[in-house]
C-alpha cells in the first residue's frame, strides 16, 4: 500500500539490543545490514563522548541473515574509533554469508572475530 504523498516507509528490517556483561557491552544484531538501515547500526556502535570509559563491545551478527558493503564500512569505522577511544570491538557468531563476507574483504584480518558472545567478551 503506498501513502499519497509517496511510498510508505517500510519497517526497519533491523533491529539491534543491547546488553552488559562484566563493563563489556553486547550489541546484538538481527535482520539485515544494508544501506536502507545502517544508520540502526551506526547508532548503536557509536563511540560514547571522551568523558566516558574507551568503549568495549562485541557485536553478536549471529541473527544477521545478510549484510552489504555498508555494513563493512560501518564495523571498519565502529573498529577504528573504538581503538582511536582507547577500547576495541569483536565481531561474534557469525555464519553463512555474512561470515563468507567477512572473510572475503578481509574485516577478520582487521577486527578480532571469535565464533561465541562468550570468548570474544573473554579472550
Amino acid at each position: 500500500m503506498t501513502h499519497p504523498h509517496g511510498p510508505a516507509e517500510q519497517p526497519s528490517r533491523l533491529s539491534v539490543s543491547h546488553s552488559t556483561a562484566s563493563d563489556i557491552e553486547i550489541v546484538t544484531a538481527k535482520g539485515e545490514i544494508d544501506a536502507s538501515n545502517i544508520a540502526v547500526l551506526t547508532t548503536a556502535l557509536a563511540c560514547p563522548d571522551a568523558a566516558s570509559r574507551a568503549p568495549r563491545r562485541v557485536l553478536d551478527l549471529g541473527a544477521v541473515t545478510f549484510m552489504d558493503s555498508t555494513g563493512i564500512n560501518a564495523l571498519l569505522t565502529a573498529h577504528r574509533q573504538a581503538e582511536e577511544a582507547g577500547g576495541w570491538l569483536r565481531l561474534a557468531n557469525m555464519d553463512g554469508p555474512v561470515l563468507r563476507l567477512v572473510e572475503l574483504v578481509g574485516i577478520d584480518q582487521v577486527i578480532a572475530c571469535y565464533p561465541s558472545v562468550e570468548l570474544a567478551r573473554t579472550s
